[in-house]
């Protein structure tokens, strides 16, 4: 292996969104760092299941859309 070619991999500590911390190893700036989240599973519909309402949200916009222009003819 090549030395002096990869990052440092040191202990940064990690906040979520709701204040809480915890200590992970990363290449992420430097040791002692501290990355400070914006989106986490606490809040990302991903992982908190408001996928589904955003998925009825978009239906029923196809479905006012559909309603909307049903008899306009193209053509």
């Amino acid at each position: 292996m090549k030395k002096d070619i990869h990052p440092d991999y040191h202990t940064i500590k990690v906040v979520m969104t709701d204040g809480t911390e915890f200590e992970t190893r990363s290449t992420y700036g430097k040791a002692g760092d501290r990355m400070t989240l914006d989106i986490d599973p606490l809040v990302h519909p991903a992982w908190t299941g408001n996928m589904n309402q955003r998925l009825n949200e978009n239906a029923g916009s196809v479905a006012r859309f559909q309603k909307r222009f049903q008899g306009l003819k193209i053509g």
